[in-house]
């Protein structure tokens, strides 16, 4: 019985395969990611990679001691399970556990990168280790002697996307003779060698993406949790407080009532304040007697006074008959 119930668990090759299969559905699925039954499938296909990583390492499949040479062609293939991992994790779409997310990809990525580079299937230049990356603040502008080096970042991911969609056509032409079981040894190791490649390219180009996000997303955990980032403020401006400018008291008891909320003063009242001031126009530039200002004062109350009671044109005898 016990017999039987081994042979009805999937091994290794059926857990990579389906895991695998896993995320091409989940990257050509027309529906949305954060759907249930997607986020179910991406749930389904990390178990079963995860379940064939820890298989991989009772095996102990690989050594730090061995060359690529002699990792055997059926087993080449187990050295992508970090990349997958890392693909499939970044599916997830619950953003309260977002930064784990990414925190767990970039950690695959990496260690997917270290293997690849340990067995010289490619000498690119690792990133920076996790805390070394995503701490630069967001939209920061470059200084000027990291131009040149963003201008060789810049020629690199063009030279790394070529290379890539190169790899993407010799592994079409390839993928239907090893999927079909009529490919040899070498043509089996060549392919996912090329596959090894390939996926070199991609966690490249996820990590760069990680540590374009994480920032953002510590950020908005520092919020969530009460935090308060340190910008600085200005100071408050105090708040402009309109007037009405009335003739005289009677006239800003008046308005006073009707708009309470406005501060009311007489003529007589804005032109000692502004005389106080200094801030009248005349002031400064001719100095006149007490007596001069205070006829002029007079003179312009009794002429407002006038109009108050004759209608404007009253006394205009001209053109009349």
């Amino acid at each position: 019985m016990a017999a039987d119930q081994d042979s009805e668990l999937p091994n290794l090759s059926e857990l990579l395969e389906k895991g695998w299969l896993i995320l091409e559905e989940v990257e050509g699925a027309s529906g949305a990611m954060g759907a249930r039954e997607v986020q179910d499938k991406v749930k389904r296909g990390l178990g079963m990679l995860e379940q064939a990583t820890r298989m991989v390492t009772q095996l102990d499949l690989f050594s730090g001691n061995e060359d690529l040479e002699e990792i055997p062609s059926a087993d080449v293939r187990f050295l992508l399970l970090p990349a997958l991992l890392g693909a499939l994790t970044l599916k997830q779409t619950d953003l309260s556990k977002r930064l784990q997310h990414l925190e767990i990809a970039r950690v695959y990525f990496m260690d997917f990168l270290k293997r690849c580079r340990s067995y010289k299937v490619s000498n690119v230049t690792l990133p920076p280790e996790h805390g070394e990356a995503g701490q630069e603040t967001p939209n920061v502008r470059p200084a000027p002697s990291n131009l040149t080096a963003m201008a060789v970042q810049r020629q690199a991911k063009i030279e790394r996307y070529k290379q890539r969609k190169t790899l993407e056509g010799k592994l079409s032409a390839m993928k239907e003779a090893v999927k079909s079981g009529s490919a040899d040894e070498e043509q089996i190791r060549e392919f996912y060698l090329l596959q090894l490649q390939h996926w070199v390219c991609i966690a490249l180009e996820e990590l760069e993406s990680i540590d374009q996000e994480l920032p953002m997303v510590r950020a908005r955990e520092i919020i969530k949790k009460g935090g308060e980032l340190s910008q600085p403020r200005q100071p408050a401006r105090p708040p402009m407080k309109p007037f009405i400018l009335t003739r005289d008291a009677l006239q800003s008891k008046v308005f006073g009532a009707g708009y309470p909320s406005l501060p009311t003063m007489t003529v007589d009242d804005w032109y000692e304040q502004h005389l106080s001031k200094g801030v009248l126009p005349d002031q400064g530039v001719h100095s006149k007697p007490t007596g001069t200002t205070t006829q002029c004062v007079h003179k312009a109350r009794n002429w407002d006074n006038w109009r108050d009671t004759h209608p404007r044109g009253y006394g205009n005898r001209k053109n009349m008959g």
